[in-house]
């Protein structure tokens, strides 16, 4: 069976993917730690979306693989199908969008990367992290995202809002020749209906799942039905 990529998010790590372990079964699962990010906190980040794609690219060792970006690893993702389009079976774009400036964001990237620089890494990373989720520091998943989050340096912190910043795939979107799955939180509060509207529309051979009450952290919030969506997808014969 084809391999699973998993590509984190902002302050995002492989460790987030625990509750993903059930689609194992027969394929086998490939979660990435970004340069600066998660289990690679201690390197300096890349400071451009398709950097980033390079990485991965290069780190991934399966001749194909279906790819699965959530946030940030949205856009990385996008990257790498313009980069090798022949090495991704089937894309899930989860929780992202095509556009790195993000109008209806819970608060503007400038702002976020003014906030880091006053606030420090640590205090930035908490505070972002508790938005990912409907319940906020209550969820039961945010102490274990959390901690991930507070690994990331402040150089890591900022060269990842400047990589979102600066990024924009929308040109890309019609080039995406495989069939792909954008699934979406009815209450996230980084990517708007708006920019799961723009990939549904877009990309040619896409289908959309929009969970209800769930904010950017689906997958940690449902993972039930995050975990037999993606299921249905990468197993159905398309």
């Amino acid at each position: 069976m084809t391999p699973l990529v998993f590509v984190h998010g902002f302050m995002g790590g492989s460790k987030q993917w625990k509750l993903q372990a059930p689609l194992a079964g027969d394929r086998k699962l490939i979660a990435i730690d970004l340069p600066g990010f998660g289990k690679n906190a201690h390197k300096d980040a890349l400071r451009s979306i398709p950097e980033f794609a390079e990485w991965v690219l290069a780190e991934v060792d399966a001749e194909q693989f279906d790819l699965l970006g959530h946030s940030m690893g949205g856009m990385i993702a996008q990257e790498m199908i313009q980069l090798a389009p022949d090495r991704v079976r089937k894309l899930v774009q989860y929780a992202t969008g095509a556009e790195g400036i993000i109008p209806e964001r819970f608060e503007p990237i400038e702002t976020s990367i003014q906030r880091a620089h006053a606030d420090g890494a640590k205090s930035t990373a908490r505070r972002i992290s508790a938005t990912w989720f409907l319940d906020i520091e209550t969820a039961q998943e945010f102490p274990a995202c959390a901690r991930i989050a507070e690994a990331c340096s402040l150089q890591a912190i900022i060269a990842g809002l400047e990589a979102m910043q600066n990024w924009s795939g929308l040109t890309h979107l019609a080039k995406i020749a495989l069939p792909t799955l954008v699934l979406w939180g009815d209450r996230d509060r980084t990517y708007s209906w708006s920019q799961t509207e723009t990939l549904w529309h877009n990309i040619p051979d896409c289908r959309l799942a929009v969970l209800p009450a769930c904010a950017h952290a689906v997958h940690l919030e449902n993972p039930i039905l995050f975990n037999q969506l993606v299921s249905d997808f990468l197993e159905t014969n398309l």
